[in-house]
């Protein structure tokens, strides 16, 4: 699977688990909600920061964001 893709994947499993919006969860990330409807869809790569603050706002190790 393209990382991307499975990056995407993997952040919107967890938002929806921990029963965030997009909204809610790109504020927490300090991010706009746009770039993260993008990082869900895999459209678009995404920075080793916005990993790091994805992973900080869910509560996860960044690595498990890329886990199969």
């Amino acid at each position: 699977m393209d990382l991307v893709a499975l990056l995407g994947k993997n952040v919107r499993l967890l938002r929806t688990a921990a029963d965030l919006s997009q909204e809610e969860l790109a504020f927490r990330a300090n991010m706009k909600r746009s770039y993260l409807s993008d990082l869900e869809r895999g459209t678009r790569n995404p920075s080793v920061r916005a990993l790091g603050r994805l992973a900080s706002a869910l509560g996860v190790p960044p690595s498990r964001l890329l886990e199969l």
